[in-house]
């Protein structure tokens, strides 16, 4: 046999072995670099390696806080693909995508430590680069769910999404594009504890370290009567019956942002004389008579609806809603024009720059204000030191 014949031979020999060997080192790699994440620790059962697509698989990943009592655990799952996105090799840029089937994440907002699990105490990152020592461009959720444990703490309410769907792509702007924001975004799922479904759809800049983005957010026939633990314990009020959909468009420049929030309300009832089944406290039964009472008074009687648009303006430490435009919103619904069941479109990106600008012209007219007081001060001060050395001398003479 020829020396290049068993040259071949002995690497296609060596390639077959490192093909058999490398699942095992990479778990390894991927085991150690999830043990160690602060205040949390995971675990991968099994790894599949695809080196002709350039990717990896993921199986089974579990992500538990050390020393929580949450039964659950914060991230489980089942399948997980790592790869290259092979589109925009080809037009030279080397980005990575995720895809992540059946995710489950389950948060906790207890005030107890040990059952509070909110994914503070890791730097997650850092792990998904060691994970995928390129930068990720594309992140998908397949069949996704997210349980939220004492979403409101007074009310011990919980909020769970379900059957969620979703996609961020061009997450590192390698796909030039007209406009501020190049990253589009969409997440879809159920709301089964409330009935009803959800939906967000934005554009995004995501490289610095406070996005800046434009989004538009719908709940549609969420059922009021499910929403009665969080109305006794924040309103004092419970539901009858109905249903309530929520739109919502935000834009946010450098921090700052512009938009609304805009609650309808369908067939709504709350009070009732006689409630079967429930022991009505005197206080809530005429906290309920009079919330019934504002509901005729302020419904629209031909779509029996009530609603409002809330504005939301300010930036992301102190957001302000104003009561007035609120109030008067109710009034528009009810005797001038209703409110549409969808979103207003009114909202763009260029409001919150024009926000920012118009926070920058007004902190600069504060600086300027500042100065002058400032040159006031000093003209004074050596004002009252001249008169103080014109004394001296007539003293003198």
């Amino acid at each position: 046999m020829k020396r290049t014949a068993k040259i071949l031979i002995a690497l296609v020999v060596l390639l077959v072995v490192a093909r058999l060997l490398l699942p095992y080192f990479v778990l390894r790699y991927v085991n150690k670099t999830l043990a160690d994440m602060g205040d949390y620790t995971g675990h991968v059962a099994d790894i599949d390696i695809a080196l002709l697509r350039g990717a990896y698989q993921i199986n089974d990943l579990t992500i538990r806080k050390i020393n929580g009592k949450v039964k659950e655990p914060f991230v489980s799952i089942p399948r997980s693909d790592l790869s290259v996105e092979w589109r925009l090799l080809f037009k030279g840029r080397l980005v990575g995508e995720i895809e992540c089937y059946e995710p489950r994440l389950n948060f906790s907002f207890t005030n107890n430590e040990s059952t509070r699990q909110t994914g503070e105490g890791a730097d997650w990152t850092q792990v998904v680069k060691e994970l995928l020592p390129i930068q990720i461009n594309r992140f998908a959720v397949i069949n996704g769910r997210v349980d939220l444990i004492s979403l409101f703490t007074q009310a011990r309410a919980d909020l769970s999404l379900q059957k969620m769907n979703g996609e961020l792509r061009n997450i590192r702007n390698v796909e030039e594009k007209s406009g501020s924001l190049p990253s589009p975004v969409w997440l879809t799922g159920d709301v089964p504890g409330y009935g009803g479904t959800m939906r967000f759809d934005a554009n995004m800049y995501l490289l610095k370290d406070i996005p800046d983005f434009n989004y538009n957010l719908k709940f549609t026939d969420l059922q009021l009567v499910k929403l009665n633990p969080i109305a006794r314990e924040y309103a004092n009020v419970d539901f009858d019956k109905g249903s309530m959909s929520v739109f919502s468009e935000m834009a946010m420049n450098n921090g700052k942002l512009n938009g609304y929030l805009k609650p309808l309300t369908k067939d709504m009832t709350v009070f009732r004389l006689k409630e079967p089944g429930e022991h009505r406290t005197i206080g809530r039964f005429f906290t309920e008579l009079l919330a019934q009472g504002a509901t005729e008074v302020l419904e629209n009687k031909k779509r029996d609806q009530v609603a409002t648009r809330v504005p939301l303006t300010g930036d992301i430490n102190n957001i302000n809603t104003p009561i007035w435009p609120t109030i008067f919103g109710v009034l528009r619904n009810a005797y001038v024009s209703a409110f549409e069941k969808k979103f207003d479109n009114d909202i763009t990106f260029q409001d919150a720059l024009q926000s920012f600008k118009e926070d920058f012209k007004e902190k600069r007219a504060e600086r300027k204000a500042a100065r002058q007081e400032k040159r006031a001060e000093r003209k004074a001060a050596r004002q009252a030191k001249r008169e103080a050395r014109k004394r001296e001398r007539e003293k003198k003479g």
